[in-house]
């Protein structure tokens, strides 16, 4: 019975990822009270994701592991420096919208970016490399970014900061690995659509903590958080459209979670090393931008399955 509903849950995952959002609104009290657990659920969601797709899967080929090495750098190295020498030829000024970009485009995957691929019935282990790997190169590809934009803060914390992520992905992922291949090697597809139960709860339970400055935003200022959100729209799923567009036109098998990986990145990871005179409009856009990132399943479905 207990396999029954979570295969159900499994099935209808995109409305599960929006009852998060709806929850996430709705319980400003819940949101403050997981908050301090997100570096848990962060880990339970990849050992989930590791689980369910197993090490041989996820770690390929030796051409699978250079292709993730060479998309990882131009999305985390070759885009935000693109994006600030746009900034340069046109004198912009560098707002904190720019900021955002910026960040946004430096950082590696967020964690859940496989489950998305999975909620759109792609294979997710690219998306699983791009995570594992962006993340590990991710001290030397900020080197660059954080040179450019003292603004950003001390380099020193954003190191150690990627550290910390790199050593929870690692063993959760590790954890998944070991369990998989000991325990489970063939992994049955009820199994496996129980396992995706979990990974849409485990999501719909993130977001609501991440989403904890929505609320008081909107009552300080309904305007200010509108501009928030639609930036947030823009930059995550233009960059998931331009991708995919360019990808499609490529006839790369991975188009689909490469594209996921484009536009959702965990760009709070920088947040440590920022000053708070950066990080408070940030934090609104932080609440923001998990609109899109959970709603890419149901708004872009079409996109990435035009059958």
């Amino acid at each position: 019975m207990f396999g029954n509903g979570l295969a159900f849950i499994a099935r209808h995952g995109k409305f599960g990822l929006i009852i998060g959002l709806m929850a996430g609104l709705a319980l400003p009290d819940l949101a403050i009270i997981l908050r301090p657990w997100i570096p848990e659920m962060v880990a339970l969601l990849l050992f989930l994701t590791a689980f369910r797709i197993g090490p041989h899967q996820a770690l390929g080929n030796l051409g699978d592991l250079r292709n993730t090495a060479v998309t990882a750098l131009c999305l985390q190295l070759g885009l935000p420096l693109l994006f600030l020498f746009g900034l340069w030829v046109f004198g912009a000024p560098f707002t904190p919208l720019a900021m955002a970009i910026v960040l946004m485009l430096a950082a590696p995957s967020v964690t859940g970016s496989a489950n998305f691929s999975i909620l759109l019935g792609h294979e997710p282990a690219p998306a699983l490399r791009l995570l594992i790997l962006g993340t590990a190169i991710l001290p030397l590809t900020c080197v660059p970014v954080m040179y450019l934009l003292p603004e950003l803060g001390g380099l020193q914390a954003t190191l150690l900061a990627a550290g910390r992520l790199l050593v929870v992905i690692l063993i959760a992922a590790a954890l998944g690995f070991a369990l998989r291949h000991f325990g489970f090697p063939k992994l049955s597809d009820d199994a496996r659509s129980a396992v995706d139960g979990l990974t849409v709860i485990a999501l719909a339970v993130i977001v609501i903590a991440l989403m904890s400055a929505i609320r008081p935003a909107f009552a300080r200022d309904p305007a200010e958080l509108a501009f928030w959100l639609v930036a947030a729209f823009a930059i995550n799923f233009g960059a998931q459209i331009v991708t995919y567009a360019l990808l499609k036109a490529k006839g790369r098998t991975d188009a689909v979670p490469i594209s996921i990986v484009s536009g959702n990145r965990n760009f709070a990871l920088f947040f440590v090393a920022l000053s708070p005179e950066i990080t408070e409009p940030l934090l609104i856009f932080l609440g923001c931008y998990q609109f899109p990132m959970y709603l890419t399943p149901t708004l872009l479905r079409r996109l990435y399955d035009p059958r």
